[in-house]
């Protein structure tokens, strides 16, 4: 039987493989109690093109907590206008187990609002 952090494990692994068969762009969401992170992750180069998260200066300017729907959307917005810089607009969205839901879909929603696709 698995428990609740393995099976969410194995569940974010099968979609990054479905992800890598894509060839996209992936935008990974990882979230803890008190703070949110995405990063912008090329999966055939192995590499890190941009990140967010609500331990950054300018994001914890903006917001008291880190852990709420909020801080989520800032974070959503920032990856989105990284990746705008970058060039990126069409990304494969990993949600890393987690239910799209809360903090999760509210960082998701931001970033399509400020131009990703995915």
């Amino acid at each position: 039987m698995l428990n609740l952090k393995q099976n969410r494990l194995r569940k974010a692994k099968q979609t990054r493989i479905r992800i890598a068969k894509q060839g996209k762009i992936r935008l990974s969401v990882h979230r803890s109690n008190q703070h949110i992170y995405a990063q912008l992750i090329d999966d055939a180069k192995s590499q890190t093109l941009a990140s967010a998260s609500t331990l950054e200066s300018d994001v914890k300017k903006e917001t008291t907590q880190g852990g709420n729907a909020t801080a989520a959307s800032i974070v959503g917005k920032r990856i989105a206008d990284k990746a705008k810089q970058l060039g990126i607009d069409e990304i494969a969205f990993d949600r890393s187990g987690f239910k799209y839901h809360g903090r999760i879909k509210a960082l998701a929603d931001s970033a399509r609002e400020n131009g990703l696709k995915f």
